[in-house]
């Protein structure tokens, strides 16, 4: 399938080719707009039994009682928290699902690794060279000698991939190779690995089309409608998310934060949560997105924070990030909502870095923050 980098890119994001490279922005714009297509390769994989990993997972999930941690850091570990509570709910007690991320396994493994069960160690990695992600693998298989591991990398030569492949124990799903992102920020390797683990997990397919449908008509109708929310004079932003929408949250506060370089202090939480005192930080400045729930019970939350924030007159903006989606896309499960949700913050950000002058694909030329985390020291387990 051809995607936008196989195109003559004359325009994108409604900008021009021209205006993209003077604002430094040409990388970020592509692996945004890029997602649906690279969508649709991984449901061809999966429909083609990729790697079989379908028959190596179904006969992994006979073992009963294993524990499956979900692990990567910053945006790799978001996925996992995203994931963790649907999976939970479709295994059911036969299994359990955590979501921890490496800066916590490496830091603290004796409160994490804990026990005899059988592990499953599914780690996400864009590049696969964080110290943390390979450190958490390294000490996974030491506690744990006869664990089982699935890399989702983007990364080919990343050493997540390599040892998988030294591995018998471990398997590795390799993105499409666009979606190893250029830019400083994940976008394309986030949305990716997210989906890959629900279809390999066995969501339907019918559901990922539906979403990829809507999350392609968002591109094409809704750039304009976001572009012009980017540029109310907020000084605060602020998602809020619940359920498998927190960490999505989580996410756009955290690719806000490093696409405006810093400049717009950004925050997450959830529609309950937000009372216990974060609601404080609620001014004339602060614009909010609620990420929405679609099922019923959940969404009565979230529409009763909306309107106590509209009520109120505090804040510049209060808006529902539905109301950016396609008019009559009715997610089956609020899991999918993850992806049209996570492409709203990601345009909120990207034309919020454009509008205060920084670049996009590089928006911390200093170095003080990287692509490939570094600085890391990793200790041997044991020493003090």
């Amino acid at each position: 399938m051809n995607t936008i980098l196989e195109r003559d890119l004359s325009s994108c994001l409604g900008l021009t080719a021209a205006e993209l490279r003077r604002a430094g922005a040409t990388a970020t714009a592509t692996e945004i707009n890029q997602q649906p297509a690279l969508w649709q390769q991984l449901l061809h994989e999966v429909a083609q039994e990729h790697f079989g990993l379908t028959a190596w997972w179904q006969q992994l999930e006979q073992q009963a009682g294993m524990r499956i941690i979900l692990t990567g850091a910053g945006t790799s570990a978001f996925i996992g928290q995203a994931l963790a509570p649907y999976l939970q709910q479709q295994l059911g007690s036969r299994h359990r699902v955590d979501a921890i991320a490496t800066t916590d396994l490496v830091s603290h493994p004796e409160l994490y690794l804990a026990g005899d069960s059988s592990v499953l160690l599914i780690s996400y990695g864009r590049s696969g060279n964080s110290p943390e992600s390979v450190a958490a693998a390294e000490l996974v298989r030491q506690l744990h000698p006869g664990s089982h591991h699935l890399v989702l990398s983007c990364n080919a030569e990343g050493k997540l991939a390599l040892m998988a492949q030294a591995d018998p124990a471990s398997r590795l799903w390799l993105m499409p190779p666009e979606a190893n992102d250029q830019s400083f920020a994940m976008t394309s390797s986030y949305s990716c690995m997210l989906l890959a683990t629900l279809l390999l997990f066995g969501a339907a397919p019918s559901e990922a089309r539906r979403m990829i449908d809507c999350c392609q008509q968002l591109l094409e109708q809704r750039v304009a409608q976001l572009k012009t929310l980017s540029a109310q004079p907020c000084e605060r932003m602020v998602f809020l998310g619940s359920g498998p929408l927190q960490a999505v949250a989580r996410e756009l506060a955290l690719k806000y934060l490093e696409l405006t370089a810093g400049k717009i202090p950004s925050f997450y939480d959830t529609a309950l949560g937000f009372r216990h005192g974060p609601k404080s930080l609620v001014n004339s400045r602060t614009q909010l997105l609620l990420l929405d729930a679609f099922q019923p019970y959940s969404r009565r939350y979230d529409l009763d924070m909306h309107q106590e924030l509209t009520q109120d007159e505090q804040a510049i903006s209060v808006q529902l990030a539905s109301q950016y989606l396609v008019a009559d896309y009715q997610a089956a499960d609020d899991i999918w909502l993850c992806f049209p949700y996570a492409l709203c913050g990601q345009l909120l950000a990207f034309f919020k870095a454009l509008e205060l002058g920084v670049s996009p694909d590089n928006p911390c030329p200093s170095g003080l923050v990287n692509r490939v985390v570094q600085g890391v020291t990793i200790y041997p387990l044991g020493t003090g």
